[in-house]
């Protein structure tokens, strides 16, 4: 009845000692002694209650003197479990885990850390806890364990939470690996999985706690699979929903120091994979070896110019994981870590930007409109000098809405397919944009050159000071005046007011575009026809019209003029 009464189901299952009669430091001290008990529990303590989850009547009772108990009728009659061999007649049991597959098999934790020996001691019973053998295996040494889980789906799989961080097992306790990836070195004293998401949460001493999120991909890890050159592993599910902005710009935004956050999950289909060896160029592998050489002491002599050269030339290293739709179309390429390990990569669900590219720095990684929900493939391939290869996969992600609305001006896949028109139309202004300011330059360029030129027509000169002024109109017409801009005046509407104001508003939103952002994209559109058009014509004919006279001026050299 939740807690309301009770009803007793044992006689005392501890030793029932007299902590004052117990030896400390070799006697039994005096009543009058400085005794330090009060930030103590009770000496003779049930420090651990385990019910089977394959058998309710299957009970396991750990306590603080040194005693395991076992009952297999519910409580109604109680055994004591056989020693762990190498343990002394008192110990305090931290844990007991039943197993979640075999209904006989249960684990024990062991502290014996208040009488000086610190080891790892963490056993496992196949009987019901008549006997034990050590699972502690290579876990180091002064790791005390504090908790032990045992995985959902595959036996094998178990967590430790040491004084020292996170220890995984992949093979029931044969062998133990840490768990790095941001875990501090510091006492975690619980650990739960949470079974929904197959999240590890491990409870810290003094540290709050830490989260792994979704950990199936160490059910997937062998032997044999870490002996390939790369692996990309089944990722969760992916929820499609826009997230929200954080109010003030940051993760505390004005709240102060004192105003707890924490980072989110990252969002999007999160993929983890594994590259047996660094990705490498051939500078990279020549330091490898040359490190290798010099740490047995042998001679790492130059390899020749030529290589060097080689080396110098080559196309840097990479690794891209590469998204693709249902049709097979590639949605987005993204750079990976390249390094030998694990690696987990986010997916942010965007299609790629096509805006242009104006000083080859552009980030690979800048995202695009929102994709739809749908099942999505993604690959893991290496480029190596600019040659493309496949490393693994394809792995399938599903991406779902987190969210279903009443009202909604558009399904998924209309709302992806107008933002995908809007992307295309603000890549034709990014394009026009880029374009203006190049053209632009070259004028001035050009009108540098013709005011130090000793043989140029001064016609020359008029001409190109009317094509800048043409080209400033434009770019007034894309994007504003900013004088009166300054000046809050109601200067003509131009090409990015309309765009920022439907892209702000259709970006920000899985409801769809409403009716103004239609209307003002329409007028964006039609504005930009006759930009373009104009802008055509002074680039692709008057301008080289006039480059082609300069030439045959004997004007000095720019930008954009063909090689004399």
């Amino acid at each position: 009845d939740r807690g309301a009464s009770w009803t007793l189901i044992s006689d005392a299952l501890t030793r029932d000692e007299d902590r004052l009669l117990s030896p400390v430091m070799g006697r039994v001290w005096s009543i009058d002694a400085p005794w330090d008990l009060l930030a103590m529990s009770m000496y003779g303590t049930i420090t651990n209650l385990e019910e089977s989850p394959l058998d309710q009547n299957l009970l396991y009772a750990g306590t603080d003197d040194g005693l395991i108990q076992v009952s297999e009728d519910g409580g109604v009659t109680w055994r004591e479990a056989g020693r762990p061999s190498g343990l002394p007649d008192h110990f305090y049991v931290n844990d007991l885990t039943a197993d979640r597959f075999d209904r006989n098999t249960v684990y024990a934790v062991i502290d014996l850390h208040k009488a000086g020996d610190f080891r790892p001691l963490v056993y496992k019973s196949t009987n019901a806890g008549k006997s034990w053998q050590s699972i502690s295996s290579d876990l180091p040494e002064r790791h005390i364990v504090w908790r032990l889980v045992q995985d959902t789906v595959k036996p094998e799989l178990m967590f430790v939470g040491t004084e020292f961080g996170i220890f995984v097992t992949l093979d029931a306790g044969q062998s133990w690996l840490k768990l790095q990836g941001g875990v501090p070195n510091i006492p975690f004293r619980d650990l739960v999985i949470q079974e929904r998401e197959n999240d590890l949460v491990g409870a810290s001493f003094g540290r709050g706690f830490y989260v792994l999120d979704d950990y199936t991909p160490l059910r997937e890890i062998s032997a044999e699979s870490l002996a390939k050159p790369a692996q990309i592993f089944a990722p969760r599910k992916a929820w499609w929903y826009l997230p929200r902005e954080v109010l003030g710009g940051s993760k505390k935004a004005a709240q102060g120091a004192a105003f707890f956050t924490a980072d989110n999950p990252p969002f999007g289909a999160v993929f983890t994979y594994f590259l047996r060896d660094s990705v490498q160029t051939a500078l990279s592998a020549r330091q490898t070896r040359e490190k290798e050489l010099a740490a047995e002491g042998e001679d790492t002599p130059y390899p020749g110019w030529d290589e060097l050269r080689r080396e110098e030339l080559e196309d840097p290293a990479a690794v891209v994981l590469t998204v693709r739709n249902s049709d097979g179309a590639v949605v987005r390429q993204l750079n990976a870590p390249a390094s030998a390990g694990l690696h987990r990569l986010a997916w942010d669900l965007r299609h790629a930007t096509l805006r242009s590219e104006t000083d080859g720095k552009l980030d690979a990684n800048t995202a695009g409109p929102l994709a739809a929900p749908g099942t999505y493939t993604a690959e893991l391939s290496q480029r190596i000098d600019g040659v493309t290869t496949a490393l693994a996969g394809p792995v399938t992600v599903e991406v779902e809405r987190l969210h279903k609305r009443g009202s909604e001006s558009l399904a998924p896949a209309a709302l992806e397919s107008f933002h995908l028109e809007l992307a295309a139309f603000s890549d034709q202004v990014s394009d026009a944009n880029a374009s203006l300011k190049d053209n632009r330059f070259r004028l001035d360029q050009i009108k540098a050159a013709l005011q130090r030129s000793v043989d140029g027509d001064p016609q020359l000169y008029a001409t190109a000071v009317d094509l800048k002024k043409r080209l400033d109109e434009l770019a007034e017409q894309m994007q504003g005046n900013r004088r009166r801009s300054r000046y809050n005046d109601a200067e003509p509407v131009s090409v990015a007011y309309r765009l920022g104001v439907v892209s702000s508003g259709a970006n920000r939103s899985t409801y769809g575009p409403t009716a103004m952002h239609r209307e003002q994209y329409e007028l964006a559109v039609a504005q930009m026809a006759n930009i373009q058009r104009d802008l055509a014509v002074i680039v692709n004919e008057e301008l080289p019209a006039l480059e082609v006279l300069l030439d045959l001026a004997g004007v000095p050299w720019t930008r954009g003029r063909a090689v004399r």
